[in-house]
């Protein structure tokens, strides 16, 4: 089946990160730097993705644009991974009751950090990997 997941970043470049409600059974109280889930039947996969996004954060993405499908091993889902691009006030986000409790606009350099040291987020960055090496070298040649 499709999964759906999308990264959020804002104009300013900043990304959005979630934090998972404590009471969720897997990954509790972590991080996360994606809205997403199963694609209902009949839709595509950027329909699921643009779906998951506006029910998780309440945000509407102007582009989509698809970073990498991947499968995940032992199973049938093959994940369609987005990057979301958003212009909308920052406040703008509204949570999903019973999925996620906070949440933090972070930049760019912060995140590459975070994405590989937080639980869910190290899950998440192979699937974002070749934007997130392009966004690597980006920062690289800024901060130098």
């Amino acid at each position: 089946h499709i999964v759906c997941d999308v990264l959020i970043r804002h104009e300013d470049g900043s990304f959005l990160l979630t934090f998972r409600d404590p009471n969720k059974d897997i990954y509790p109280a972590c991080w996360e730097a994606s809205a997403g889930g199963s694609a209902l039947s009949g839709e595509s996969p950027e329909e699921a993705a643009r779906r998951e996004m506006l029910e998780e954060t309440g945000l509407t993405a102007e582009k989509l644009e698809l970073i990498s499908i991947t499968r995940r091993p032992g199973s049938k889902a093959a994940v369609y991974a987005y990057l979301g691009k958003v212009s909308c006030p920052k406040t703008s986000v509204r949570l999903q009751a019973g999925e996620t409790v906070d949440y933090q606009w972070t930049e760019a350099g912060p995140f590459l950090h975070m994405i590989r040291e937080e639980p869910v987020l190290k899950k998440q960055y192979p699937r974002y990997k070749p934007y997130l090496d392009q966004l690597t070298l980006t920062e690289k040649k800024t901060n130098y």
